[in-house]
């Protein structure tokens, strides 16, 4: 289950507070320019007061606008993926104005600060070319959509529940990993800059379009089982187990295959495959699931196959092993 990245929203009185304290500042600005304060080393201090109190103003007002419009989104926004998306925008774009805004207040340059921050910009792409490609990740990230908050993954060998996409960074809580050899998560979380998606296979098992992945449980059985018997009981027992749900969710799949120039025999119930070994013969369900469930349906399917089998001892026989 997704947990929201920000779990503690920012009050909307405080944004009314930051814009009250960014009038107060402009009135002040105003007042100080009409005031001789004199000089200190040169510099007129009722300047270094109005500029003083212009930068707050810039500062508490940017805050104060972004506070109430993230707010605002938040109660306008049914869903949480989005609303963290937006937030993230919206971080980006105020900040970026703020700082133009800022800059231009301080050096009463506005075109020289523009002018500067081309160069700057020049200079950086050079200077940071790791984190501008993570910012290049992120903004693939936002229109591409390979994954978003909430979603479960595969990165450059991490696996993990999406938990955060900053503007450089992805957060995972990890599943699987080097502690644990299930579906199952390992208490750690992954790091991972936005900068990989660029260059690394993204494997998303729960998209928006489709969340849902196909998996096997397989049994062993010996030579002297009746394999077609031991092959309908464990179709049979997956069926009753989770056929009904599967039909469902393969018609949803079904509507997006037919959307495609791909042509492809989806099984609506769960199937079952047989491989025979060099000592044994192999029964393997195969049956779509939620990838969040893949091991307890996998531990449910195999105790349900099992006390099946156990039932008629005489028809099916399982393979004997002997090790010294």
């Amino acid at each position: 289950m997704w947990a929201p990245a920000y779990p503690f929203a920012v009050p909307r009185r405080l944004g009314y507070l930051a814009l009250v304290v960014a009038a107060l500042s402009l009135v002040a600005s105003r007042f100080a320019e009409t005031v001789d304060l004199g000089t200190v080393r040169g510099f007129a201090v009722a300047q270094l007061a109005m500029t003083f109190l212009l930068a707050l103003a810039v500062v508490f007002g940017t805050y104060g606008a972004y506070v109430l419009v993230e707010r605002w989104l938040s109660a306008h926004t049914e869903s949480r993926r989005r609303e963290h998306d937006l937030r993230n925008v919206l971080r980006l774009g105020f900040s970026v104005v703020g700082l133009v805004a800022l800059a231009g207040v301080v050096t009463e340059q506005w075109l020289g600060v523009l002018f500067s921050l081309g160069v700057v910009g020049f200079g950086v792409t050079f200077a940071l070319q790791q984190p501008l490609f993570s910012l290049i990740g992120w903004a693939y990230i936002m229109t591409k959509r390979p994954y978003q908050v909430g979603d479960r993954v595969e990165i450059d060998e991490s696996k993990g529940d999406v938990v955060e996409v900053d503007f450089l960074v992805t957060t995972l809580w990890e599943v699987e990993g080097e502690l644990v050899t299930t579906h199952q998560p390992s208490g750690r979380v992954v790091t991972l800059p936005n900068s990989v998606v660029l260059s690394s296979h993204v494997k998303n098992y729960t998209r928006d379009e489709f969340p849902y992945v196909w998996n096997e449980v397989s049994v062993e059985v010996a030579y002297e089982t009746d394999v077609e018997f031991a092959r309908e009981t464990m179709q049979s027992v997956a069926d009753d187990y989770l056929g009904d749900e599967m039909e469902r969710n393969v018609e949803r799949y079904r509507d997006q295959l037919a959307e495609t120039p791909v042509s492809l025999d989806v099984r609506a119930r769960p199937t079952v495959n047989v491989t025979r070994k060099a000592s044994w013969v192999e029964l393997s369900v195969r049956y779509l699931v939620d990838p969040r469930r893949m091991q307890p349906a996998k531990n449910e399917l195999y105790e349900r196959i099992l006390a099946a089998y156990n039932e008629e001892p005489d028809r099916v026989k399982f393979p004997i092993g002997r090790t010294r």
